[in-house]
């Protein structure tokens, strides 16, 4: 997966714009890369190891880091910080977007769980 020709956060940093070469932008929300991080802490290390990450509604992207040519470290303002989100996964999220949306939401009301902190 080529790298993304431009990674941008909006100013309030809830929103992460990925453009990839001959490719209209992804409109990526904090909440959705933080409660889909590929880290282990909140995929586990098997599916029935996946952790549903509630109370992340105003959840924002610090900082990130550059892993190479092939990934990016998203930081997020709730201390977060072991997801490496690969180009490949960030543009799979993209094309999910609404998907994985969806099963998130779901997934909170069938555990009673909330998108608002605490």
């Amino acid at each position: 997966m080529a790298a993304p020709s431009e990674l941008r956060v909006s100013k309030d940093r809830k929103l992460l714009t990925v453009t990839f070469p001959n490719h209209a932008p992804f409109e990526l929300p904090a909440e959705l890369l933080r409660v889909t991080s590929p880290s282990a802490e909140v995929q586990g290390h098997s599916p029935e190891q996946r952790v549903t990450v509630p109370g992340k509604r105003e959840v924002a992207i610090a900082r990130m880091e550059p892993i190479g040519n092939y990934a990016v470290r998203i930081v997020f303002d709730d201390g977060h910080e072991s997801g490496i989100f690969t180009w490949t996964y960030l543009h799979t999220l993209g094309h999910e977007k609404n998907e994985q949306w969806q099963f998130y939401l779901d997934e909170l009301s069938a555990k009673g769980l909330s998108r608002d902190p605490r």
